[in-house]
C-alpha cells in the first residue's frame, strides 16, 4: 500500500474518531464497546469478582464411588440448567465425600456461569453444591451480585461469538476473563438497576406459573368432559329432572346417551398431496408443511396447479399431522394446499369438528406420552386413525363442550402473548439499563 493510501487512512480514521466523539451526549463517553455515562467504567470481567474459578470433575466421571444420592451437596452439570430459573435448588445427581474433595465446592449464594455446551448461562446456586468444569463461579463479587447476574444474562447470547466449537461449544477462562463491561461506578445504581430487572423477572415467574396452572386445569378439565365423567350441567339431566345415568362399554362407564364409534364413522380422513421439486413456484397457493405447523419453518413452497376442491383448506379446517410431527391442528391462515405428511379431516353431519380437534389432542398427547421415543418421530397410518374407537356426545354437547375448552385455550393463548410482550419489554429494558443508555433517577 502507498503512503499517500495510508496517510488518507489513517485521515478518515482520525476524522471517524472525532466525529464520533462530536456526537456523544453530554454526561457520556466514547468506549471501545459503544458509549456509555461518563461516572462508569468499561471493565474485563475478572474486574467484576476477586476471582473467577473454573469448576474440576473428578475422573473418572463414570465412577459410582463419586456419588451419593443421600449425601446433602448436590454436583451441578449443565443438564441441571434446563430445569431451574435463577436459582438452582436441586440437582440430579449429589456427590459422595470423595466427589467433593475431587470437585470444586460452591456455597449456596454464589454465582455460576456455564461454560460448556449451553455457554454462558449464569444461574445462582441456593444450595451448597460442587461445579464440575463446564463452569465457572465468580468468587467474592466486587460489584453488586444481582447486577452482575443480569450483566451476564445479557452476555449470553454473545458468548456463541467468542467460544471455541468442536464436539460442543465452549469458552475458556481467558475469554471469560477478559470480556469487557460496563459498570456503574455507585454500588447504589447497580443495585437499582438490578432490582428493577429482577421485579421484571419477578413477573415473568408469575405469568410462566399461571400458564402451567391453566394448562394443567384444562388437561383436566378435558379428561373429565370428554370422558363424560364430568357432565356439562345442561346435559346432566334427563327432561323428568332426573340425572343421567351411565352404562358399560369398551371404554369402561360412558354417560348413557353417549355412543361408541370409529372415526371413519364420524368424518373422513383426506390424503394430502406429495410434490416433486420441480412442481414449486415462489408464487401461487401456499403449500403447508409440517414446518410451517409446528413453528420450525415460516417459509412456505407455492404451487400453481389446479387441484381437487378436497386439496384445499380454509380458515377453521381441521388438519392432522401423521408422520414424525404428530397431532391436530386448526389452520387459521388462508386458502392452501396440505402437503402429504399432513390429512384433512371432514366432520359428517352431526359431528362437529372443534369437538374431534379436542379429542385427537387427549388422544395424540396419550400416545407421546406412552412412546418410548418421548413423543418425537411418531408415525400412525390412515387405517388405524380411522379405526380407532371414541366416545361422543350429541352435537349440541359436542359444541358446548368445545366452546369451554376453546375458551380456556383462548385465555392460556392471551396469557402467553402477555408473557412473550413482557420479555420483549425486559430485553429492551436490559439494553437500555445496562448500557446506561437510560439512567435511573
Amino acid at each position: 500500500m502507498s503512503g499517500e493510501a495510508t496517510n488518507t487512512q489513517n485521515m478518515e480514521a482520525s476524522y471517524n474518531a472525532q466525529y464520533a466523539i462530536s456526537t456523544v451526549r453530554e454526561g457520556y463517553k466514547q468506549t471501545e464497546e459503544g458509549v456509555i455515562p461518563e461516572d462508569w467504567e468499561l471493565v474485563p470481567l475478572s474486574q467484576t469478582a476477586h476471582r473467577i474459578t473454573r469448576g474440576a470433575s473428578p475422573r473418572p466421571i463414570e465412577s459410582p464411588a463419586w456419588f451419593d444420592l443421600s449425601s446433602s451437596v448436590g454436583w451441578v452439570r449443565i443438564s441441571d440448567l434446563t430445569r431451574s430459573g435463577r436459582f438452582l435448588s436441586e440437582t440430579a445427581q449429589k456427590l459422595s465425600e470423595a466427589g467433593i474433595r475431587r470437585s470444586r465446592p460452591v456455597s449456596a449464594g454464589s454465582l455460576i456461569m456455564s461454560i460448556c455446551a449451553t455457554v454462558g448461562r449464569p444461574i445462582e446456586t441456593a444450595i451448597d453444591v460442587c461445579i464440575h468444569d463446564g463452569f465457572v463461579v465468580f468468587e467474592q463479587p466486587k460489584v453488586d451480585q444481582s447486577f452482575l447476574y443480569h450483566l451476564l444474562v445479557a452476555l449470553e447470547p454473545t458468548w456463541s461469538k467468542r467460544g471455541q466449537t468442536g464436539s460442543q461449544m465452549n469458552l475458556n477462562t481467558r475469554v471469560v476473563n477478559g470480556c469487557l463491561v460496563p459498570i456503574p461506578s455507585s454500588k447504589e445504581e447497580q443495585s437499582a438497576i438490578a432490582n428493577m430487572l429482577s421485579e421484571v423477572d419477578s413477573l415473568l415467574e408469575q405469568l410462566e406459573r399461571l400458564i402451567a396452572k391453566k394448562k394443567a386445569i384444562k388437561t383436566a378439565t378435558m379428561q373429565q368432559l370428554l370422558t363424560g365423567r364430568t357432565r356439562l350441567p345442561q346435559f346432566a339431566f334427563r327432561e323428568d329432572g332426573k340425572a343421567k345415568g351411565y352404562k358399560v362399554s369398551d371404554f369402561g362407564k360412558i354417560p348413557e346417551d353417549w355412543k361408541i364409534v370409529e372415526l371413519r364413522e364420524v368424518s373422513q380422513f383426506i390424503n394430502g398431496r406429495a410434490f416433486a421439486l420441480h412442481e414449486w413456484r415462489k408464487s401461487g397457493t401456499p403449500v403447508i408443511r409440517l414446518q410451517n405447523l409446528t413453528g420450525r419453518g415460516e417459509d412456505y413452497y407455492y404451487s400453481n396447479l389446479q387441484l381437487p376442491e378436497k386439496q384445499y383448506c380454509h380458515k377453521g379446517d381441521l388438519l392432522f399431522m401423521w408422520s414424525a410431527t404428530f397431532g391436530p391442528i386448526i389452520w387459521n391462515g388462508d386458502k392452501a394446499i396440505f402437503h402429504y405428511h399432513i390429512w384433512k379431516i371432514e366432520c359428517k353431519s352431526g359431528y362437529m369438528e372443534n369437538f374431534l380437534y379436542f379429542l385427537l389432542s387427549d388422544m395424540t398427547e396419550k400416545l407421546k406420552s406412552g412412546s418410548s421415543s418421548g413423543g418425537t418421530m411418531l408415525h400412525v397410518t390412515k387405517g388405524t386413525m380411522e379405526s380407532t374407537l371414541a366416545a361422543f356426545p350429541g352435537s349440541e354437547e359436542q359444541k358446548a363442550i368445545a366452546e369451554v375448552l376453546s375458551s380456556m385455550d383462548e385465555e392460556i393463548r392471551s396469557l402467553e402473548e402477555r408473557l412473550s410482550k413482557t420479555r420483549d419489554i425486559k430485553q429492551g429494558m436490559m439494553q437500555e439499563l445496562l448500557t446506561g443508555k437510560t439512567r435511573l433517577i
